[in-house]
């Protein structure tokens, strides 16, 4: 099967590219939004393909899979068909609906000719999707190749933009917790975040926009993992964390409520609550290392890659198949 999708996201669209298939991702002169091509700093295979604008027009495209609302106009004016009618379409959105919750009505809400599938079915069920056919296909990960060492009594977080997203990603939480032990913080633009919250910076250090595998091997020398997530979506940093052999410091938000469960570290709605967990967990690194396996044994179960890839192969033939 040929798909035609985007370079959006990077982690998820790493795992949905080792599948069986053949992936079309539209490259531009300028790898600009809606033209970055083949990912630079995650591992993708052969099989996913750079194709520009022009090869679109002639290529063989059995699927396309839209990630973001102005693409289902796009891939129509770049394959020179109509989609969702000449060739079927899929929607994945991947984020939590913003505005007024739980009342968004979803961009592609109300349409007769596309699948609309969400990551997790907490965004299933906080958007509101009108009469657009729905389903949900949760996260796989790509195993990191790294395993949990503990060794650094420190406490790590991936957050992308910390600054900007403030509240939502928990950021103005950070500061109590370095109380507890140093930070490390991973993620794109994290960059002076110490000067941000006014810590100094021996209790909190970033590391902006790190290799993958890199931060994989960085993430398992930490203590535990925090997820300060307000209102995300389940970020794939925590499933990828819990797959090392991490311990998890989480609120108790969102789809990580699913995603962690007892015995994998903590989870609650308390800071208080938090706060204490990962200090047990930076005293005792055998502690941390019994929750961090029950964490690697859940991820493994839930979101692995094998599960994840079956799950789209079938959705996507049904997909295919009744277009035909």
């Amino acid at each position: 099967m040929n798909i035609l999708l985007w370079h959006v996201h990077g982690s998820w669209t790493t795992s949905f590219v080792h599948g069986k298939h053949r992936y079309l991702v539209p490259v531009t002169p300028d790898r600009g939004p809606y033209g970055l091509g083949r990912a630079r700093t995650y591992p993708w295979p052969d099989s996913a393909v750079e194709v520009t604008p022009q090869q679109l027009r002639h290529a063989d495209v059995d699927v396309v899979l839209l990630q973001r609302p102005e693409e289902h106009d796009l891939a129509g004016e770049w394959l020179g068909r109509p989609v969702g009618r000449a060739v079927p379409a899929v929607y994945v959105e991947h984020n939590t609906p913003k505005g007024d919750v739980p009342n968004t009505r979803h961009p592609m809400a109300d349409r007769d000719d596309l699948l609309l599938t969400h990551v997790t079915h907490f965004n299933e069920l906080f958007w509101d999707n009108g009469t657009t056919r729905t389903a949900v296909v949760e996260h796989g990960v790509v195993p990191p190749s790294v395993t949990w060492t503990g060794e650094l009594d420190r406490l790590a977080v991936v957050i992308n933009e910390p600054v900007r997203r403030g509240r939502i990603t928990g950021t103005d939480l950070l500061a109590r917790f370095a109380e507890i032990a140093p930070l490390d913080v991973f993620g794109m633009k994290v960059a002076g975040l110490a000067d941000h919250l006014g810590l100094p910076a021996d209790r909190l250090t970033s590391h902006d926009d790190v290799p993958q595998h890199r931060m994989h091997a960085e993430l398992g020398r930490r203590r535990a993992y925090l997820h300060l997530c307000r209102w995300t979506s389940l970020g794939l940093s925590l499933i990828e964390a819990m797959t090392i052999g991490m311990p998890v410091v989480a609120l108790a938000t969102t789809e990580a409520v699913q995603a962690v469960p007892p015995g994998a570290g903590a989870l609650s709605t308390r800071v208080d609550t938090l706060l204490a967990a990962a200090a047990r967990f930076v005293a005792d690194p055998a502690e941390a290392r019994r929750a961090g396996a029950q964490a690697r044994t859940a991820a493994l179960g839930r979101y692995g890659l094998d599960r994840f890839l079956a799950d789209w192969d079938r959705l996507l033939e049904e997909e295919v198949c009744a277009s035909r």
